[in-house]
């Protein structure tokens, strides 16, 4: 998951608060540091913890794993999918919904890894729209029977 350099940890902080229409004090009072300190790590005085980070995070409703990464706190392992690249690229979305649907669309795929056998990508049967279950069945034919009875069935005549 790449995301946009900036110059620093602090500049990333000011922008996603930015973004997110809140003062320094409000996300401040949010992750639980002071006014102060943020400050500080906004203008790069102070290099936050990955705990204090973690706060921020939780403060700027962002990804902690995308401060993590900006930090250089861990290595953004893998490569982009051409999903994530169209979120990115979409600029009629603002940061917080981009974040919000690249975490959502994560999250499906680390699921998927974690209930794939190694080294098997998730079959196609698995976008099914519901469940495979026997009462969806039913309520799919149920559905499908009652619209054919009704296109079957002569049209009342008036008068």
């Amino acid at each position: 998951m790449e995301l946009p350099k900036v110059g620093s940890i602090g500049e990333y902080i000011r922008d996603q608060r930015k973004q997110a229409k809140i003062s320094l004090r409000q996300l401040a009072s949010q992750a639980g540091v002071s006014n102060p300190y943020l400050s500080q790590i906004e203008r790069g005085l102070r290099k936050p913890s990955a705990e204090i980070l973690n706060q921020i995070a939780k403060g700027l409703r962002i990804s902690s794993q995308a401060l993590y990464v900006q930090a250089g706190l861990i290595d953004d392992r893998e490569p982009d999918s051409d999903v994530l690249a169209a979120v990115r690229a979409d600029r009629s979305l603002t940061e917080r919904q981009r974040q919000v649907l690249i975490d959502i669309y994560e999250s499906f795929r680390k699921e998927n890894r974690a209930a794939a056998p190694a080294g098997t990508e998730p079959a196609a049967a698995d976008a099914r729209p519901w469940p495979e279950t026997d009462e969806a069945d039913a309520v799919a034919q149920e559905a499908a029977t009652s619209v054919a009875d009704e296109r079957s069935q002569p049209e009342p005549k008036e008068g």
